[in-house]
């Protein structure tokens, strides 16, 4: 019999994880299911990537399962912060994320013609700066939307102040990664649209951008150095209008999988793209989920999840009493989830090639954990409860 003197039983490890788990829990729900995809999917997928290395299954599935792990604790962590920390955070850390992508563009990693990782001297680990800018930017417009509220109207004292580090940060990415720097200037307009700037102001940027972007393609095509991925842009563009091109041997590849797969699930490891499909642990790894769940299954099943998720971010946003939160949980929900999408449109071909993974679900090392922070931040938005006034901080 229990006395005072001895502590009642708590439950296991897990069960203790649980209770102290706070926030919305589909969010929370969906995002474990996604870590869980992602984990049996990357050790069925991977053994193309195994065959290219000539190594083992084991240290592939260690390497993914350990920065899932660490991914999950970032979500953990973050989330039970308050919100006014990152409010406060971003006005220094968005200038951070500016001078690494300037830094990533001089002297970076260079792949396939573009340079999208910063290498951390001592360790080898190679960082893509433009996920954590674009964490950083989305938390910084929302910011600024806050603190601007009454000055919006105003496009020099309300609306340039925000305007600049989303065309730095567009700018800086754009050479290297066409399709992140769209993603993150439509996601970033999209928030200046919600958070109130008047029509007037967006039509102005609107002009402004079409007019930036013609001088961008002029000037790449009078210097092509300046834009070395051009032609990989207008090949990929090409191709996906024609139907036909070497590029589009990914794609094709990869609707061969998933018309392999049919509508019902076969199991897990049952398919063969991971024979013959490059990247179809990262890029391509719709086809993988489909060929061996199924079109109903594993592809509805996962637009589903990422529909539910940005459904329950959008319900978070509603709720939360401070304004800042609001649309700091609408930005990030935004971008995970028209990001998957996009990977998935590009999978059957409504979508030209575009290099986007799947938010969580593909093979990463640190896309995982910026993924992961984004994830943690919408749940610590959904469990403010209390409106605060809020300061010049935040």
């Amino acid at each position: 019999m229990a006395t005072e003197s001895t502590p009642l039983p708590q439950g296991n490890w897990v069960q203790q994880l649980m209770r102290r788990a706070e926030g919305d829990r589909g969010i929370w729900m969906v995002t474990l299911i996604l870590f869980g995809i992602s984990l049996i999917t990357v050790y069925s997928a991977g053994a193309y990537l195994v065959h290219k290395n000539s190594g083992g299954s084991l240290p592939l599935l260690g390497k993914h399962a350990f920065m899932l792990a660490i991914g999950l604790g970032a979500v953990f962590f973050v989330h039970r912060m308050p919100i006014r920390v990152f409010a406060r955070a971003s006005s220094v850390l968005v200038w951070v994320a500016i001078a690494l992508l300037l830094l990533t563009l001089l002297i970076g990693v260079e792949i396939n013609d573009a340079k999208r990782w910063m290498r951390i001297p001592g360790i080898g680990i190679t960082v893509q700066t433009s996920d954590f800018a674009k964490v950083m930017l989305i938390t910084y417009v929302a910011r600024m939307l806050h603190r601007n509220q009454h000055k919006l109207h105003d496009f020099k004292r309300g609306v340039q102040p925000i305007i600049v580090p989303i065309a730095l940060v567009c700018l800086l990415i754009l050479p290297a990664d066409l399709s992140t720097a769209a993603l993150i200037g439509m996601v970033s307009v999209t928030m200046l649209f919600v958070g109130g700037v008047p029509f007037k102001h967006l039509i102005r940027l609107a002009a402004a951008g079409a007019a930036l972007l013609g001088a961008g393609l002029a000037a790449a095509t009078a210097l092509p150095n300046l834009f070395p991925r051009l032609s990989t842009w207008k090949n990929r563009i090409a191709s996906f209008a024609d139907g036909d091109g070497e590029l589009l041997d990914q794609i094709r590849y990869a609707q061969i999988a998933i018309s392999r797969g049919g509508l019902m699930p076969s199991g897990p490891g049952t398919g063969a793209a991971r024979n013959f499909v490059p990247e179809s642990y990262s890029d391509m790894i719709f086809a993988s989920i489909v060929e061996d769940w199924g079109a109903l299954l594993g592809g509805g099943g996962l637009v589903i999840l990422f529909l539910m998720f940005f459904y329950r971010t959008l319900r978070a946003a509603r709720k939360c009493p401070i304004r800042f939160g609001s649309l700091l949980a609408f930005g990030l929900g935004m971008s995970i989830t028209f990001q998957a999408l996009t990977n998935m449109a590009v999978a059957v071909r409504i979508f030209p090639t575009t290099g986007q993974p799947i938010p969580i679900v593909s093979y990463g090392g640190t896309s995982i954990l910026f993924n992961s922070l984004a994830i943690g931040m919408i749940l610590a938005v959904s469990r403010t409860r209390e409106a605060s006034e809020p300061n010049a901080d935040e």
